[in-house]
């Protein structure tokens, strides 16, 4: 049930994350308007381990991220309903911050993913998980989509 993979507070995320099955991933972003490179990335995160953590940036963090003052689009708890109907996701929680860092030091995932236009130096949490024995990678996007060209296509009634 999608309910049972969204956390309701960031404590429970964190001792709920802690108690799935290794290796755990862990990966971050807004997440807005959920296409098809979101999907294609979440698998092979998942791939990497036997679960999967999405950490979704709230409505006030996707604001300061500057990406348009329309944005977010979703709400952030419509945004985690779409994530946790996925196979792939093993659980959702939400943080507040400007990054994820103070959730990365809590959970201590053993696999650090970001998309393709990440590179690992200036991935979050690196030195983090690497300083645990753990692994960071930048997943390459295998299509080319992103939510801000899907925004501006939708005002100028284009195909993205």
């Amino acid at each position: 049930m999608i309910a049972d993979k969204i956390s309701a507070s960031r404590r429970e995320g964190v001792e709920r994350a802690r108690a799935l099955p290794r290796p755990l991933v862990f990966t971050n972003g807004c997440f807005d308007l959920l296409h098809r490179g979101h999907t294609a990335y979440l698998e092979e995160a998942r791939a990497l381990g036997s679960s999967l953590v999405v950490a979704v940036n709230g409505d006030a963090s996707v604001r300061r991220l500057n990406k348009g003052p329309e944005r977010p689009i979703n709400h952030l708890e419509d945004r985690m309903a779409v994530l946790a109907a996925l196979e792939s996701v093993s659980l959702v929680l939400a943080f507040e911050e400007d990054t994820p860092r103070e959730l990365i030091l809590a959970i201590r995932p053993d696999v650090l993913v970001k998309g393709g236009d990440w590179p690992v130096a200036s991935i979050v949490g690196a030195d983090i998980v690497t300083a645990d024995g753990g692994r960071v990678l930048s997943i390459p996007f295998r299509f080319e989509r992103s939510t801000t060209a899907l925004v501006r296509a939708i005002r100028h009634d284009l195909r993205p």
